[in-house]
């Protein structure tokens, strides 16, 4: 775990974006307002993708492409089971091979694949400016801090 200001969580974004390799998931979990949408911005940055990157909270799925190849995003807050997951693809998004960035993976259940690289946001209580941060990756190294 590690305290980090929103700028020190978009370059660690970045740096992670830039690192991974396809086909990976990366599980973003945490509060509304952690910085969610904001970490899975960077990863695309990181990750080659030049368009805009905005929330589908009301779509739920958005797909980017880089150079590196098609990304989705997908934002589950919305769900109200885990049934719903089959109206969006949820199979055919999770077995492309591509990289997939999920925030509420908690919504998923026993549907969200294990090998994953999760990632927890919370409010810092210390600092209000600031988040925690906490990685658990087999995928991954844990380590993109500059």
């Amino acid at each position: 775990m590690r305290s980090v200001t929103l700028e020190e969580l978009e370059a660690w974004g970045q740096a992670l974006g830039e690192r991974l390799r396809a086909p990976a998931i990366v599980a973003v979990s945490g509060d509304l307002g952690t910085g969610k949408t904001t970490l899975v911005k960077a990863i695309c940055r990181g990750y080659g993708v030049r368009g805009s990157v905005t929330s589908p909270t009301y779509s739920l799925v958005h797909q980017y492409d880089s150079a590196r190849g098609t990304v989705y995003h997908v934002d589950l807050y919305r769900l109200r089971d885990e049934a719903e997951l089959t109206n969006l693809g949820w199979d055919d998004i999770i077995n492309s091979g591509v990289l997939i960035l999920v925030e509420w993976p908690e919504r998923a259940g026993d549907r969200m694949p294990k090998d994953v690289v999760n990632i927890r946001l919370a409010h810092d209580p210390q600092a209000d400016s600031r988040r925690i941060i906490d990685v658990d990756s087999t995928v991954v190294e844990k380590s993109c801090w500059a």
